[in-house]
């Protein structure tokens, strides 16, 4: 059971670093964006490989 709520623990830490990257990558003004060599489409797959580390 320990097991269990360490795993859900560390998943649900991980979900709130993916949307709170997610969040800030599509809040990020298209100039910026594009400066940075970022395109607004793969806000998703850039936050899922900065936190899980694939896409």
């Amino acid at each position: 059971m320990n097991h269990l709520l360490k795993t859900l623990g560390s998943r649900l830490e991980r979900r709130v670093k993916y949307l709170r990257t997610l969040r800030e990558l599509r809040s990020m003004p298209l100039d910026v964006a594009l400066d940075l060599d970022i395109n607004p489409g793969d806000a998703r797959r850039i936050a899922a490989l900065a936190v899980y580390g694939r896409a």
